[in-house]
């Protein structure tokens, strides 16, 4: 099973798929995540899944969980880089990932996070 890097960027965690994830990296992906974010007192999350090109339920449940976690462990969540296709099979499988913040790429994600100070909600 493979583990997905976690990089530091002062206090915010990056995280960038480029694989295809199975449900167990994505379990993984979810523990090693929550570990992190208490270990170095994260506010944000940039979790990049441009690389992603086929999601099922389970992966879009867990991207839901990852940031639920995220924010009841006092970090804000973004979720960047859904492409096209990935958004359509999300929709047709009736997750519209509820409360989960997305933006179109790291960019734009990483405006969203900068432009928030501490305590402050997006999205």
């Amino acid at each position: 099973m493979e583990r997905i890097p976690i990089l530091q960027m002062g206090k915010l965690l990056l995280v960038t798929i480029q694989i295809d994830m199975e449900d167990q990296t994505a379990v993984r992906l979810q523990d090693d995540l929550a570990s992190r974010i208490e270990a170095t007192g994260a506010t944000g999350l940039l979790l990049d899944v441009s690389a992603l090109e086929v999601v099922d339920s389970f992966i879009g449940r867990m991207l839901v969980s990852i940031s639920d976690i995220a924010k009841i462990m006092g970090a804000r969540a973004v979720v960047v880089g859904i492409q096209p296709a990935v958004a359509i099979t999300l929709v047709e499988l009736g997750l519209s990932l509820q409360g989960v913040t997305t933006a179109l790429n790291v960019e734009k994600g990483m405006a969203m996070l900068s432009a928030s100070g501490p305590g402050q909600r997006i999205g």
